[in-house]
């Protein structure tokens, strides 16, 4: 083939890289970038495109990043291999980049790529024993400034694997809710439909928040809390603040959705003249349908009374799953325990204080250790000589005795008829 030449890219020569890009493809070479970021790089970036007449016949494309620069996407048409183009084109490239003050252009290529004839004559050097690793960032800038704007954002990596002993509610939630959500495709392949919005509910303090970041964190998906009494001055009432709220959250790629105390906003509906929380209520039983339609989202509710929601809201079909999340049992309490307790304490017996605080919420456990630790590092500071370098088991006995238990037994007991009778898991 002959009389091609070699221009920069201009923005109806879109077609010809799609063209290019569908021959790489049908080789079994898929680029190492994918379409979306070589077609961004042909917008934003460097490219230069072999043309024969109308014809788009290679493509080169690049992006500088300081001193570095990457060769995004290097293809030419099958029936003008050998002619040179390739050579050509990453020339054409290199010059233009050049001016831009890169100081080293360098190339990934798939495998089982053909054309290495083009790098090699153009002076590049392969490299051997090289690993490519690929990381996607699951939230891009232009959805942080909207995620800004609910108060959203994203939560660290890890927040899952943290969550101490809980392994019975763990697996569950994994299993339920974290697995056809992070695996969408096989999940639909065995007719599984993913859960769009779920309730947790339990005594106070344990842990129902931590788990709701805790998805979030396991999903890498954006967290969003929803705190009804902030919305409540807004100029459209509390039910117009909730419209506009998720109304900007359908906006997000993905995104789980938090609301604690949900029962502020969705209690049972009762009474002449209805209560002012009844069109909020109203409100909350529209919006739920209209999210559950959105791909990429989970709506998570968590109340400390189940007992207190309206009928309709718990309903089949607005949640998947009324999940419980209760006390935590003796594995749980060794690995929170675990946690708190500090490396400076001396010959602590673990096994006693689990015993002690059967009964106790997470919360509780966290108050006493702290609670525990604070009075070590009082004594440490006035007492006289002989003071321990770190907390004792004394402290850990009398800081429990003086910790009150959040949930009491009549709490407990309603908590497991709850479970009979409102779990749907």
């Amino acid at each position: 083939m002959t009389g091609w030449r070699i221009r920069d890219y201009h923005a109806d020569d879109v077609d010809g890289i799609l063209r290019l890009w569908e021959q790489v493809l049908a080789a079994d070479a898929e680029p190492v970038y994918g379409l979306a970021d070589v077609l961004a790089s042909c917008a934003k970036d460097h490219a230069v495109v072999a043309v024969a007449g109308d014809e788009v016949v290679g493509a080169a494309i690049g992006r500088a990043a300081h001193a570095q620069g990457w060769v995004v996407f290097l293809a030419t048409a099958s029936h003008a291999r050998g002619t040179g183009v390739g050579s050509s084109l990453l020339a054409a490239l290199e010059a233009r980049m050049a001016a831009h003050g890169i100081s080293k252009l360098s190339a990934l290529m798939p495998a089982v790529e053909t054309r290495v004839g083009a790098f090699l004559h153009q002076g590049f050097v392969l490299k051997q024993d090289l690993h490519y690793f690929e990381r996607l960032i699951p939230v891009q800038r232009e959805e942080l400034k909207r995620l800004a704007e609910l108060g959203g954002r994203v939560l660290p990596r890890g927040l899952w694997d943290s969550v101490g002993g809980m392994t019975a509610e763990k697996d569950l939630l994994e299993r339920r809710v974290v697995m056809p959500l992070a695996q969408s495709e096989l999940a639909d392949k065995f007719g599984v439909v993913p859960p769009r919005a779920i309730v947790l509910f339990g005594p106070p303090g344990t842990g129902k928040t931590t788990f709701a970041k805790a998805i979030a964190s396991r999903l890498e998906w954006s967290f969003v809390e929803v705190f009804p009494s902030r919305l409540a001055a807004h100029p459209g009432g509390l039910a117009g603040a909730l419209r506009e709220t998720f109304t900007t959250i359908s906006e997000l790629e993905h995104a789980v959705v938090f609301i604690d105390e949900v029962e502020e906003i969705a209690s049972h509906r009762q009474g002449e003249p209805p209560s002012p929380t009844q069109g909020v209520t109203n409100e909350l039983l529209k919006i739920i349908p209209a999210f559950r339609e959105q791909p990429g989202r989970l709506l998570i509710c968590a109340t400390n009374f189940i007992r207190a929601l309206d009928a309709a809201f718990l309903r089949h079909g607005r949640f998947d799953y009324v999940i419980p999340i209760g006390l935590p049992d003796e594995q749980a309490r060794t690995a929170i325990w675990r946690r708190y307790i500090p490396t400076t304490a001396v010959d602590i017996d673990v096994s006693t204080l689990v015993t002690m605080t059967d009964g106790f919420s997470p919360a509780d456990i966290e108050f006493a250790a702290r609670k525990a630790s604070q009075a070590a590092l009082e004594n440490a500071v006035y007492a006289a000589e002989g003071a321990q370098d770190g907390p004792v088991i004394g402290d850990y006995i009398a800081a429990i005795s003086a910790t009150r238990a959040t949930v009491s037994p009549q709490v407990a007991a309603d908590f497991l008829e709850d479970i009979e009778t409102v779990g749907r898991m």
